[in-house]
């Protein structure tokens, strides 16, 4: 890509194309990090929102193997609530995207297996974030901007 922004290929997609590596990746990231934060977070609050009904759906409705119930509950409103700001902050991005990943598959392999195409936005945002970070707009960019300077 040239330093104006347009790419060397020919012609008016050449240059669509260089306006598209124009965006940089600090905004996909953020954008990614907002729209898990607000999915799984939003998940939390429901759960919280009725605790008995919780507790009654991993009991009876989503069948998470190996894990109790209870357990299993507790766990994933956990993840649900810690995860988001997290994300939000761009703290431990690339962790906080791996957990909720691992979260995304169970629930996708055990408990809705129909939802996979929602399920699969996730974790394209997700697999982002796990390899490529949080981006400059985030505190694990601060950190190692700090780190770096260190002696």
């Amino acid at each position: 890509m040239s330093t104006t922004g347009f790419s060397r290929r020919p012609g008016l997609a050449g240059n669509v194309i260089g306006l598209f590596e124009l965006i940089p990746y600090w905004l996909v990231a953020l954008t990614a990090r907002v729209a898990l934060a607000k999915v799984f977070y939003s998940s939390a609050q429901t759960h919280l929102l009725s605790w008995s009904t919780t507790l009654y759906l991993f009991a009876n409705s989503y069948h998470v193997p190996l894990l109790p119930p209870t357990f299993a509950a507790y766990m994933a409103v956990t993840l649900e609530i810690t995860m988001p700001p997290l994300l939000l902050l761009g703290l431990a991005t690339r962790f906080a995207a791996l957990a909720l990943f691992g979260m995304t598959a169970v629930i996708e392999i055990f408990v809705y297996p129909m939802a996979w195409p929602t399920h699969i936005q996730w974790a394209a945002m997700m697999l982002v974030l796990m390899s490529q970070g949080a981006g400059a707009l985030s505190l694990d960019a601060l950190i190692a901007r700090w780190m770096n300077r260190r002696p």
